[in-house]
């Protein structure tokens, strides 16, 4: 078994876990629920569901993969709990699960770049976007997005994936600034502020039953959480830093792209008078592709803009990626790059089916977000706030200075009210997936 790896600099801890939960949801996704559920009255209902649930959720995964230093399934085992290996198994298997399909719409961004720049979208987005989202043209660019996590992750923690995600997140901030920037000077956009951040609490009361669940929902999807990858990353750090100081750090990060993608994609529908209400991805590959086809610039505006969305759905997936590869070679006697090829060609093969039929994609993403994901997230608040205890306090309070109030604070939000929030929300899922309504087609990652 080789050495275990560390990351290099704090900064690359905090930008790969930013570039793990800054993803496709961010872009296509939290803008126009943002605008739909009562614009800066939902705002507010997020960050305090962020803050309130998420951040205690993202910190009982930090504090078992530091405390462990081993992979998801594995770090059970270390701090003594052998039989709570199966929590880890849920998450790694959830990300597994998860990236076989991703990286198909990865692909479809691949294929968008190009169109881009050719225009071969803008008479007919609609019609362009059936044509391209599945068969043996979508099968091919799932293969291409594929290679490129699995060549990241092949380059191991400090020269590949903390490298990357230092050139990737901030590229993101950059290259949504500049397009907001842009937006802006379109006619019409300061209608799509308004639209997007006008507070509406008419609609936050009416619609309170459900705005939370989704709310509370976003904030643990959007940061990743029940799939292992937040417990992997941290299971990199060497050394004492803030946990809390880290945590807080990302969901804020987090939190502020998804609004700066709101700054760029609802100004662009405005400015052209394209029906806004939509989300997933319609929203992106033919609402706001459809409106590239009537600005000036609109090629290279399109391509910068579908450049950005590449960057994001690469950063999630390959935190994804690492913790199978993780897991596999802290157990077995095998080279990462083999190990990365070898599991990435077998989600690739996963995910050949959502390839084909858009309609599997939308079976694979239900079961991921109405089951798996919320299960994965209830094991591990469970496991860290009523199992492990004082010690995942000690283990919170290292090199945060802050004092004892603040880990027991933490403790009891996580075995209360983001415990309940949890079950609420597989709940929901469970009656979603059962009794509810048909899959949609929007990875919220």
């Amino acid at each position: 078994m080789t050495e275990r790896e560390t990351w290099a600099t704090r900064a690359g801890f905090i930008l790969a876990a930013v570039g793990s939960a800054v993803g496709l949801g961010n872009i296509w996704q939290f803008p126009f629920k943002t605008a739909q559920f009562g614009g800066a009255s939902f705002l507010i209902v997020y960050i305090v569901a962020a803050l309130g649930i998420g951040l205690p959720a993202i910190l009982a995964e930090f504090v078992i993969g530091r405390k462990a230093n081993l992979n998801t399934i594995s770090a059970f085992e270390k701090l003594g709990y052998k039989e709570w290996r199966v929590v880890g198994a849920i998450g790694l298997f959830t990300g597994f699960w998860i990236l076989s399909y991703y990286s198909v719409v990865g692909g479809w961004v691949l294929r968008y770049i190009g169109g881009s720049l050719t225009g071969a979208y803008f008479a007919a987005p609609a019609e362009y976007f059936g044509q391209v989202s599945a068969g043996m043209e979508a099968l091919a660019l799932h293969a291409v997005f594929m290679a490129l996590v699995v060549g990241i992750v092949a380059a191991g923690i400090e020269d590949g994936i903390e490298k990357a995600t230092k050139l990737m997140v901030p590229s993101i901030v950059v290259i949504l600034a500049a397009l907001a920037v842009f937006a802006f000077t379109l006619p019409g956009a300061s209608a799509g502020y308004a639209y997007f951040l006008s507070p509406d609490f008419n609609a936050l009361s009416e619609n309170f039953a459900e705005i939370v669940p989704f709310a509370v929902g976003q904030a643990f999807f959007s940061l990743s959480l029940g799939m292992g990858a937040m417990i992997t990353y941290a299971s990199y750090i060497d050394g004492d830093q803030s946990l809390f100081g880290d945590g807080i750090t990302i969901v804020f990060l987090n939190s502020f792209v998804g609004i700066l993608a709101g700054f760029v994609v609802l100004p662009l529908l405005f400015a052209q008078g394209i029906d806004p209400n939509t989300s997933g991805a319609g929203a992106v590959f033919i609402s706001v592709a459809g409106a590239f086809g009537d600005i000036p610039g609109g090629q290279i505006i399109g391509f910068v803009f579908f450049a950005v969305v590449l960057i994001a759905a690469l950063s999630s997936a390959i935190s994804l990626l690492e913790v199978v590869v993780s897991w596999a070679i802290d157990n077995y006697d095998v080279s990462r790059p083999q190990m990365a090829i070898g599991l990435g060609g077998t989600i690739f093969l996963l995910g050949v089916p959502s390839a084909i039929d858009s309609a599997w994609l939308g079976w694979f993403d239900t079961l991921a977000y109405q089951l798996l994901l919320p299960l994965s997230v209830l094991g591990i608040l469970v496991f860290a706030a009523w199992v492990y205890g004082a010690p995942a306090i000690d283990e919170l309070m290292k090199g945060s200075g802050l004092g004892e109030g603040v880990g027991l604070t933490w403790l009891w939000l996580a075995r209360t009210l983001v415990i309940v929030a949890v079950v609420a929300t597989l709940a929901l899922g469970l009656q979603t997936l059962f009794l509810g309504e048909s899959p949609a087609i929007v990875p919220p990652l």
